[in-house]
């Protein structure tokens, strides 16, 4: 069986990732479609809207046909390290072909990455800007393009990381359609419109979004009774902020440059998640960046630990159609990862210890068990 592989986190699932899907299958005929998908927390760290079982339920309810979960140390991640984990996953999976959105996908992606060698070396600490800015602008000396929308710059990434890793994996970036990702207004003139913008409809209670997802999406967030987001979270990140040592902060994965100050002086200030970001935010950290540290000290991960984690590969198998279960019995002799179908005691403490530690946070939303006890989804 050919497979082509997508990469999405579905927040929620709507009508441009059915267009996503529909161009993957036309575009490279494959017989089985693999979606690799983030868990419960997205790549700028914020609570998905739904929960990773609900979202694998509604991809394979139009057409995905095996969906695998991208560890939280690759899914919480900058664009190179998300993409990186995710293209070695397909790889894993041994996907002939991976499709892509991208805002500019007639660019020559290949030739960016390989201008990126003629870029001088910088010492980010010496400028009052984002790492992203000054790479931007070397990227705009040498080649004249502006890499700047999400897309692009995850396309960016899958490139660099196909080309680093020497993988077979063939790349289909597609045009991205629809309204532009930040976009938070509902597109009245279209049947695409953003995550972004779909999930403010559904926190303000508003109606037209039900038109711009599937029939199971649109069920899944009519039943919610409420949208979870970093100010229900800010309790528990606060009080750590404010409790823990400094130097115990100082440890938490991606916290450098003093930025441990600047959090615990923010929390001790701020009485809500917006007035905290205001306060820590500056020209130096972008508030994904922030926000990603954030959670990273609210599960207490470590250098250390991510520095391991970031070694351990291994397949979660969140569900799966006839078709999905065929190709995982086609290929599972020859996969050189674990497939984990369930969480155990031992796979909870060793390779899924941080997902499960995500899961845990997250229901504290939601109420609902996330790892133990769960099982993949089978239609």
């Amino acid at each position: 069986m050919k497979a082509v592989g997508l990469v999405a986190e579905y927040n929620p699932l709507h009508n441009g990732h059915l267009y996503h899907l529909k161009m993957a299958k036309q575009i490279t005929k494959a017989d089985v479609t693999v979606a690799v998908m983030s868990g419960n927390f997205t790549q700028r760290a914020e609570p998905t809207i739904l929960d990773k079982w609900q979202r694998t339920k509604e991809a394979l309810s139009v057409g995905v046909d095996l969906v695998v979960e991208l560890p939280m140390q690759y899914a919480v991640q900058p664009a190179h390290l998300f993409a990186s984990g995710a293209l070695s996953l397909l790889d894993s999976l041994q996907i002939d072909d991976f499709v892509f959105g991208a805002e500019h996908p007639d660019w020559d992606f290949n030739s960016l990455v390989q201008a990126e060698n003629k870029f001088e070396s910088t010492d980010f600490s010496k400028y009052n800007a984002t790492y992203a800015t000054a790479f931007n602008n070397q990227l705009i000396e040498h080649t004249g393009i502006s890499l700047t929308e999400p897309n692009d710059i995850l396309a960016f990434g899958y490139t660099k990381a196909k080309l680093k890793s020497k993988l077979s994996v063939n790349l289909h970036p597609v045009k991205r359609v629809g309204s532009a990702y930040h976009d938070e207004k509902i597109d009245d003139t279209s049947s695409i419109s953003s995550a972004s913008a779909i999930r403010k409809a559904v926190k303000n209670g508003s109606a037209g979004f039900e038109s711009l997802v599937p029939e199971q999406t649109a069920v899944d967030l009519k039943e919610l009774k409420d949208v979870n987001d970093w100010n229900d979270l800010y309790p528990l990140l606060r009080y750590q902020l404010i409790q823990a040592p400094l130097n115990y902060l100082a440890q938490t994965y991606q916290m450098s440059e003093g930025l441990e100050h600047r959090l615990k002086q923010a929390a001790q200030r701020a009485s809500d998640f917006d007035a905290f970001m205001r306060l820590a935010k500056s020209k130096r950290y972008t508030y994904s960046r922030i926000q990603r540290v954030c959670l990273y000290a609210l599960l207490q991960i470590s250098d250390e630990q991510m520095q391991i984690k970031n070694k351990q590969l291994y397949l979660r198998i969140l569900g799966f159609n006839h078709l999905g279960q065929e190709y995982l019995h086609q290929i599972k002799k020859t996969v050189k990862i674990p497939i984990i179908t369930k969480v155990d005691q031992k796979s909870r403490d060793g390779q899924l210890q941080l997902d499960y530690r995500a899961g845990k946070l997250y229901e504290q939303l939601s109420g609902v068990e996330q790892d133990m006890r769960r099982r993949p989804i089978i239609v």
